[in-house]
């Protein structure tokens, strides 16, 4: 272990005092490690101080067991210690390599620390212990790559990095080159050691991306972005949530990705895209088949239904196996959709079959019914289509209302349908579809037909395919950055009826960026007859950004003087030009003149009140049953940098969701609301 030659000196002054012979052995606490390999770069990451805590335990316990698995990071990872690998739970993920550190050594290229392998470790903390306990320093150690470690004094241990000789008989390690700093212990070398996360669990949130493989400005992956949204809320929870937190009312919400792209691309598609690609501009081709295409594939009958079957059975999946690992868990479930995923959510909601109990109070446009309900429903229909011969046909396949409008021709076919009756009940689906009537069948009031005929089914258009049911009830739909009014609009949906709302899912928030090029209000289309300004999303620290507050200011003091300029203007004209009255016309005069003087003060009081494009709060505007009642759209507030160009931050604006404090604020704020708890101080021009 020790080297035959003398060691050499430590710089000039840089040798503290050496310890006196006999000293005071204390061992070294270990601290966890896991190994985020990025573009061939390594990276030491710290595990938290209580998973560390947890996996030493388990390594001190299970020294003469088998495998030992320990959930860390709020459970996402598993940690397994014979192998020592870091394991994703929920998603596919690389392998990464988990160490046991209690030696460190800085490294040439950003200077962090690196550990030393748990082998060599050992024999540097035995060396260390030896020299502590006799005072003998000046330990000089080889490393397993041929590195020398010399241990000068307990402040003072050096790593030197061989340099390459042009002498081949030269074998020994060198001491030449740029020395490297040696710590022991971690508490001792600069690094962060994250927080951990509070184990109590009180609500689910799945979340959808939209298209391509990447999620934001710097391509990365939804599990990244989504790291980045949980590590945002668990700093909002301590900030905006402290009160519930002391009283233990408040633990975290659990935030999990939903990955359609990898299955959708699986499928061997890429390579018939690649075959009629053409060589040119080979990035940009590449880049809006991986991309820009998804929005097409969705439009597609074909692959809409790989998508929705991805979505729905993925986040089955991932419902079924959170319980299995939390089975303590009692907190609702919501779900969040970015881009195109908060389309592909929206269709898969409006598709859901609400409880037979539940139909009576969900809105009239609802298109679910129950089983039997449904199957009467189309006898009905066959009855008036003359066609009562087939209602065994259908109800042996167990075709409701919905299944019958999803038919197609090659269905009927299927089924044994003639010719004749096929074509009568396609007729009967194109026309009612034509008529984009959501119909309250439930109540059979013809009154309610006409009165509903301006109303079109927010089903209507949607792309032919089986949308498979959740195993549960999502309590809230968040939509960032969505298109939903875009495609509703294109499909023919001109108007939502105030009286719907989704069949399974009570809440509904579309929140975006001002400059988001892909998003779109909801609202306008259920009240298309008044003009009205989304809920301004407050700032997460309680105020006004500054520029929007000048920015108002100013507009509301341009206002003002433009009406008392305007007003003393009018006045000094109108006196100008008065002519005498004789006595007896002077009350008729007085009244006309206050009448006047009325008209003229009414512009005065308006610029008392805030322009429609700066009003923070809106007034109370029944938007219908959609979010229960409450206000839909919420827009973010864009910083000041953004407002000097809104082309410039435009697609920043459509990828600014993950990391947005105002955001993620709204998000827990509607969540623990269903819980009653609510903020410690409420934020202005909040609902």
């Amino acid at each position: 272990m020790s080297a035959q030659e003398p060691p050499r000196p430590p710089p000039a002054g840089a040798e503290p005092p050496e310890p006196e012979p006999g000293g005071r052995y204390e061992a070294v606490v270990p601290h966890w490690f896991w190994c985020k390999v990025t573009d061939t770069r390594e990276r030491w990451v710290p595990f938290s101080a209580q998973d560390s805590e947890r996996l030493e335990e388990a390594h001190g316990a299970g020294k003469e067991q088998g495998d030992v698995v320990v959930p860390t990071s709020g459970g996402r990872y598993d940690v397994h210690l014979r192998t020592r690998q870091r394991v994703a739970v929920y998603w596919e993920e690389e392998v990464t390599e988990v160490r046991r550190c209690t030696w460190f050594y800085k490294g040439d290229k950003d200077n962090k620390f690196i550990p030393y392998s748990e082998s060599f470790s050992e024999e540097l903390e035995e060396a260390y212990m030896i020299a502590v306990t006799l005072g003998e320093w000046k330990k000089k150690l080889e490393s397993p790559n041929r590195e020398v470690i010399i241990l000068h004094n307990p402040k003072l241990m050096v790593h030197y990095h061989p340099v390459a000789s042009s002498d081949d008989w030269v074998s020994t390690p060198t001491e030449q080159g740029r020395p490297r700093t040696v710590k022991r212990g971690v508490e001792n070398i600069a690094v962060e050691i994250p927080n951990g996360e509070p184990l109590q669990i009180d609500h689910l949130v799945f979340v959808v991306h939209g298209i391509g493989p990447a999620c934001d400005i710097r391509f990365r992956s939804i599990v990244q972005c989504v790291n980045d949204f949980r590590n945002v809320s668990l700093s909002m929870l301590q900030a905006h949530f402290k009160k519930a937190q002391e009283q233990q009312q408040v633990g975290r919400v659990e935030f999990l990705p939903v990955n359609w792209h990898s299955s959708l691309h699986s499928t061997g598609v890429d390579v018939d895209l690649e075959r009629i690609t053409l060589p040119s501009i080979n990035r940009l081709r590449h880049f809006i088949n991986d991309t820009i295409l998804d929005v097409f594939f969705y439009n597609s009958s074909t692959y809409c239904q790989t998508i929705v079957d991805t979505v729905a059975s993925e986040m089955n999946r991932l419902h079924r196996l959170f319980l299995q690992r939390n089975p303590q868990f009692k907190g609702g479930v919501s779900i969040a959709g970015h881009s195109l995923g908060s389309l592909i959510l929206f269709d898969l909601l409006t598709n859901q079959k609400a409880d037979p109990e539940e139909d009576e109070h969900c809105a009239q446009g609802s298109r679910t019914t129950s089983s039997a309900g449904g199957t009467e429903e189309v006898k009905e229909i066959l009855k008036k289509l003359e066609l009562s011969e087939y209602c065994d046909v259908f109800e042996k396949e167990k075709m409701d209302r919905q299944a019958l409008f999803l038919c197609t021709e090659t269905n009927l076919k299927e089924m044994g349908i003639p010719l004749g009756p096929r074509m009568k009940i396609l007729h009967y689906i194109s026309s009612k579809t034509e008529m984009k009537v959501w119909s309250p069948s439930q109540h059979g009031d013809s009154s309610e037909d006409v009165r509903n005929c301006q109303y079109r089914d927010v089903g209507l258009g949607q792309v032919s395919a089986n949308y498979p049911q959740l195993n549960y009830k999502p309590t809230i739909f968040f939509a960032f950055g969505s298109p939903i009014g875009m495609f509703l609009t294109v499909r023919g949906v001109k108007r939502i009826d105030p009286n719907y709302s989704l069949p399974t899912c009570k809440g509904f928030f579309n929140i975006y960026h001002p400059f988001d090029p892909v998003a779109y209000r909801i609202e306008p289309m259920i009240v298309p007859d008044l003009e009205f300004e989304p809920m301004l999303l407050p700032h997460h620290k309680g105020r006004k950004r500054m520029h929007l507050e000048l920015k108002e200011g100013l507009t509301r003091m341009s206002v003002d003087l433009k009406n008392n300029l305007l007003g003393s203007l009018r006045v000094a004209w109108q006196s100008f030009t008065r002519s005498p009255v004789p006595a007896l016309e002077a009350g008729s005069t007085e009244a006309e003149a206050e009448a006047e003087a009325g008209t003229e003060k009414q512009p005065d009081t308006k610029p008392e009140e805030a322009p429609a494009a700066v009003k923070e709060e809106s007034p109370l505007i029944n938007v219908g049953r959609l979010n229960g009642g409450n206000r839909i759209d919420y827009v973010l507030q864009e910083k000041p940098i953004e407002s000097f160009n809104e082309y410039l931050f435009a697609l920043q604006g459509h990828l600014c969701y993950w990391e947005s404090e105002d955001t993620v604020l709204l998000v827990l704020k509607e969540i623990y609301q269903t819980q009653g708890i609510t903020l410690d101080q409420p934020l202005p021009g909040s609902q």
